[in-house]
């Protein structure tokens, strides 16, 4: 698996990583291994779920909690904010400034004994569509 301290390079996790970043969905491992499976018959979910643990030690993908097979994963692009939807699941890129956060993060460090390298912020509530749906 590693050669002189390095990870091999793998074909599946090649095609994983270009696969989160073609997509603004923010995808489970099971919505990969559904897209991924006839390009490589032996596949496995296990392989997805290895895969998508090394891409994350790497910083290549963030991986969003959400309890199990409810991971979500995105390719690492510019710092944002998420919306959750209580309603269908959905994880919604949000456009807001990120001054806010990194002012919260600064304060945190300045303010304690703490040293936080990075914030994420997510919002939960209700998508556009289900606010849509909501008001019909």
């Amino acid at each position: 698996m590693t050669t002189g301290g390095k990870l091999r390079s793998s074909k599946q996790r090649d095609r994983i990583l270009e696969l989160l970043r073609a997509t603004d969905e923010h995808p489970t491992a099971a919505w990969i291994y559904d897209q991924l499976k006839a390009e490589f018959p032996r596949l496995s979910l296990g392989n997805v779920y290895r895969n998508l643990h090394i891409l994350v030690e790497q910083g290549a993908i963030e991986k969003i909690e959400g309890g199990s097979t409810f991971d979500r994963y995105e390719a690492v692009g510019t710092p944002h904010c998420h919306l959750v939807c209580e309603s269908c699941d959905a994880i919604v890129d949000l456009e807001l400034p990120m001054s806010a956060v990194e002012e919260l993060t600064e304060r945190l460090n300045e303010n304690g004994p703490y040293r936080a390298t990075r914030a994420r912020l997510e919002f939960y509530g209700l998508c556009e569509s289900c606010v849509a749906e909501e008001q019909d």
